[in-house]
């Protein structure tokens, strides 16, 4: 199965896609912010990357554009509630903008999640 980089500010949300993702027999790395997802990244090139899009330090986007500048076919789930720092915005058509393949409003089911990475794992 495919290696896959989840990075997600909330514990509890990077515990369930973990526990969701290796019960389908993926490897799971997690990361808690977007300085880290990049550094997890560039350490290990995951098969895809699942990020949050609002978390400190570095969000989601500004992590998809810089990793895009080096692996430019990196594959990404962006997934987001919507959350911001001024209020309820709703990033993810931005994120399919500079470089996700898919987008996922939380909170999504299981199978939402697992049809998700079954396509973007599947495309080149």
């Amino acid at each position: 199965m495919a290696s896959i980089l989840v990075v997600d500010d909330e514990a509890q949300i990077r515990d369930l896609l973990k526990h969701m993702l290796t019960a389908s027999g993926h490897q799971v790395l997690l990361a808690e912010n977007g300085n880290e997802g990049c550094r997890l990244y560039r350490q290990h090139q995951p098969d895809l990357l699942i990020t949050d899009l609002v978390m400190p330090e570095q969000n989601g986007i500004d992590m998809i554009l810089e990793l895009k500048k080096a692996f430019p076919a990196m594959r990404v789930v962006a997934i987001s509630g919507g959350g911001g720092i001024t209020g309820s915005f709703d990033y993810l058509p931005i994120a399919k903008l500079v470089g996700a393949r898919h987008i996922l409003k939380k909170p999504f089911g299981m199978q939402d999640l697992k049809a998700a990475v079954e396509d973007v794992l599947a495309t080149d």
